[in-house]
């Protein structure tokens, strides 16, 4: 297996390319107080949540408009200079570093809800919206756009990374919802892609193209997702396991029976002591599954039925429900907060996180191989996991000042991911390759898969100037 070029901290050796003074200066012109070249902007923009490190961009540009983007670009290319989108910054792999120098192009002020059409369930959204403040926009309309990744991530940013989430068992991922874009091309030019009809057949589907690509196709600059009635009835319930090999063969009979589980997701014992700690709760400190039922109080009521029946099989017990949403909330943030109440739990430490997806049939041999070597390394881990849909999350936390903490955590990431691999999964179910996993995305796809990934890339930005360096080398 290809391990990452930056198994270490250290990134791989690329040279910066130079950002020359006449491109800040023309920059300093067209945007005025809209660029910055301060050191503290340029450092926030120069790194995401992940442990990897880079110099910071030369400068930010925040857009407004597509036309903002549009000039942004067009003055980058004319001096062959990386743009780097930025929105929330809440990416986990690199994919905001400027590990080639340029421009970083802040999306977050282009945040505006530009059409509602709830006859037909869409909104058409610019990206730095984030997913909370989209729901926020659109409570009064009895529809929610459900993707949650946890993190109040960008629009923008869930759909350049294919992001899904606690949701995605029952309604998907951002590439069964994004319908329609806008997107700004390496040549300044901006496209449409899609529509909001509910299919197509015509022509090649750019929308799914772009959606996944990271930033180095094109900078989207309009979005159309899908949208969901509300569910007249919502129900959380908790249920502590012997083992989490009994917790994950619930979640797989729940699944293999058809049961319509809005949200199940999966904390180890150590997570789930690490929670209680931060967010003040008393969980029973074994492995659990969080769940959540949507849809009419009968139907509701029939699923919870069904998967505390199946539970009580496995050995499952504390069944313990939250209705109201104030219970729920408390509960959701709580598994929300985990990534927080694990470094919390070592001060000091840095995070390696880490994820991959798998066949549902596959999950518990691939979570119980990788939790006996994470245990058998002396790590200290968090596990949490989308299990519903084959997704799962380590997080080990390592001492950035201990060298071989840092190799034993990322030899842990290699074998887990060669794991999956070998069991038909994913080198990453939802964080995206980025910097981190770009060996890793040559032992899934194939030497000849990846040449078609850079031919594309090279056809469209023949200058590797949109976000370059990620997903694979050119």
């Amino acid at each position: 297996m290809n391990a990452p070029a930056a198994v270490s901290h250290l990134l791989p050796a690329i040279a910066l390319r130079p950002v020359p003074q006449a491109l800040l200066d023309a920059l300093a012109q067209r945007f005025g107080a809209q660029c910055s070249t301060a050191q503290a902007v340029r450092e926030q923009h120069g790194r995401d949540e992940g442990s990897l490190q880079a110099p910071p961009p030369s400068a930010v540009v925040f857009a407004q408009s597509t036309q903002d983007v549009q000039d942004a670009i067009r003055l980058a290319a004319q001096h062959d200079v990386p743009v780097i989108p930025y929105a929330a910054g809440s990416s986990l792999e690199g994919h905001l570093l400027a590990v080639q120098g340029g421009i970083s192009l802040d999306l977050n002020r282009m945040n505006r809800v530009l059409r509602i059409n709830a006859e037909d369930l869409t909104v058409t959204v610019q990206p730095g919206i984030t997913r909370k403040q989209l729901n926020e926009a659109i409570k009064d309309t009895g529809l929610f756009f459900p993707i949650d990744p946890g993190a109040d991530a960008s629009i923008g940013g869930m759909a350049a990374t294919r992001a899904s989430g606690t949701n995605a068992v029952r309604y998907g991922t951002m590439r069964e919802n994004v319908l329609a874009l806008e997107v700004v091309m390496a040549s300044g030019d901006a496209i449409r892609t899609g529509t909001r009809a509910k299919k197509s057949s015509a022509g090649y589907d750019l929308t799914r193209l772009m959606v996944g690509s990271e930033g180095t196709l094109g900078v989207m600059t309009e979005i159309t997702v899908r949208l969901y009635p509300l569910p007249e009835a919502v129900s959380a319930a908790i249920c502590s396991f012997p083992s989490i090999e009994a917790a994950v063969r619930t979640v797989i009979q729940t699944i293999q029976l058809g049961v319509p589980i809005a949200r199940c997701e999966l904390i180890d014992a150590h997570s789930v002591r690490m929670v209680n700690q931060h967010s003040k709760l008393g969980l029973r400190e074994e492995p659990l599954l969080l769940m959540e039922f949507h849809g009419s109080p009968a139907s509701v009521q029939e699923q919870a039925e069904t998967v505390q029946a199946i539970a009580h099989e496995f050995g499952g017990n504390a069944f313990e429900w939250a209705t109201t949403p104030e219970e729920r909330t408390r509960l959701w943030t709580a598994r929300h907060n985990a990534y927080f109440a694990a470094i919390q739990s070592r001060p000091g430490c840095q995070a390696i996180s880490t994820d991959t997806c798998v066949p549902i049939s596959r999950l518990a041999d691939c979570l119980l191989e990788s939790i006996q070597e994470a245990d058998a390394s002396g790590v200290p881990y968090f596990l949490v996991g989308h299990v519903g849909d084959g997704n799962f999350h380590f997080g080990y936390l390592i001492d950035p000042a201990v060298p071989e903490e840092r190799v034993r955590a990322e030899r842990l990431n290699h074998q887990l991911v060669a794991r999956a691999l070998g069991m038909g999964g994913t080198c990453t179910g939802e964080h995206g390759v980025g910097i981190h996993k770009m060996g890793f995305l040559l032992d899934e796809a194939g030497a000849g898969a990846v040449g078609v990934m850079r031919a594309i890339k090279q056809a469209l930005d023949p200058k590797n100037i949109l976000n370059p360096g990620k997903i694979f080398a050119v």
